[in-house]
């Protein structure tokens, strides 16, 4: 495995000139050694060509990359000893599961003793064990998939696994099997794991650091809960969490922080106030949904929309009906002009 540190940028046209020029904005940014790691955000972002850039299938226009200290900037996924594994399954239809298994171990002489204690074992993680006879033609989307993720994953000595949205093709009852035995095959072979999809669920189950990016710029790197709870951008908490975080004008609220232009608060952390309340504002009732385990609210604040989670046994107000909305509290977020999060001194909100 290796530490992969990133100081680049990159475009696609010979002299960019403004940000839009730039598929990856100018960045710096390691994977430590040992690490899950997910690349999280809408199509066109810039993932797919970080990690094209991680595996040495692209170069970058300008900077470098290293692997444990070393320059590999222009070299090979070969030479960078790399495993990806793609959208689509990379496997050879006329030989077995166990042949496709073995196949990148053969390739570069281990013994075959090594070899079937190997593949048996990624097998195993990945339950085929019971289809290693099978040739691979007759095998269904899922399970070739399956055979792709584990050509990935049997070699010992990758510096790093690359995974570009590989879940894309599996039925959506399995998706989450599969996502918990990645989980499983890293805690249990130590792989530098680094994940691909612009899918929040995947990304938060998967990885311990996930990198949200956004028109070519990492916006933020953390685990599940500090995206959720301290989003450093607001496209962050747009994207994170179902519904996203609400956004209001600061200035609907007459004690916010001067520098402050916008607050951000999840759906969660919206209360249902007693008039006049500090930090609360009066708003229409205008929507009530019942999503089974909880009541999704939707009120307007002027004109401003804000949506409100509430328990089953909470008195949900009616549709017309006016309510007073808590909306700061330990959970606000407040963040300035430019959209990013202003860590504020205690007590500087009343």
């Amino acid at each position: 495995m290796a530490r992969i540190d990133l100081d680049l940028a990159h475009s696609y046209r010979p002299n960019p000139k403004q940000d839009s020029d730039y598929a990856l904005l100018p960045l710096k940014m390691t994977f430590n050694d040992g690490g899950a790691y997910a690349l999280l955000g809408p199509s066109g972002c810039g993932k797919s060509t970080m990690l094209n850039i991680i595996s040495g299938l692209v170069a970058p226009s300008h900077g470098k990359v290293l692997y444990d200290g070393k320059d590999v900037t222009l070299k090979t996924p070969q030479q960078r000893n790399i495993a990806q594994v793609f959208q689509f399954p990379v496997i050879y239809d006329t030989m077995t599961v166990a042949e496709n298994l073995a196949f990148p171990l053969r390739n570069r002489g281990v013994a075959p003793d090594r070899i079937k204690a190997r593949v048996g074992q990624i097998a195993e993680m990945l339950e085929m064990s019971g289809q290693m006879d099978q040739r691979a033609a007759g095998l269904t989307a899922d399970a070739k998939q399956k055979i792709s993720l584990g050509r990935g994953l049997v070699r010992e000595d990758v510096s790093a696994v690359l995974f570009d949205e590989p879940l894309t093709v599996i039925d959506p009852h399995l998706k989450w099997q599969l996502r918990r035995k990645l989980k499983q095959i890293h805690h249990e072979l130590k792989l530098t794991l680094i994940y691909v999809t612009h899918d929040q669920v995947e990304a938060l189950t998967f990885a311990d650091q996930v990198v949200v990016m956004t028109r070519g710029r990492a916006v933020q790197i953390g685990s599940a809960d500090a995206l959720f709870e301290r989003p450093a951008h607001m496209f962050v908490g747009h994207f994170i969490g179902s519904p996203g975080m609400n956004f209001l004008p600061a200035a609907l609220l007459p004690k916010a922080p001067a520098q402050a232009a916008t607050i951000g608060v999840r759906p969660e952390y919206v209360t249902l106030a007693v008039p006049g309340a500090p930090g609360a504002l009066q708003a229409e009732v205008v929507q009530a949904q019942d999503i089974g385990t909880y009541w999704l609210m939707s009120a307007r604040i002027g004109e401003t929309a804000v949506r409100v989670r509430l328990s089953p046994d909470a008195g949900v107000p009616r549709v017309g009906e006016t309510v007073w909305l808590g909306l700061v509290g330990q959970h606000t977020c407040w963040y300035g002009a430019n959209e990013e999060l202003i860590e504020l001194s205690e007590g500087a909100v009343a």
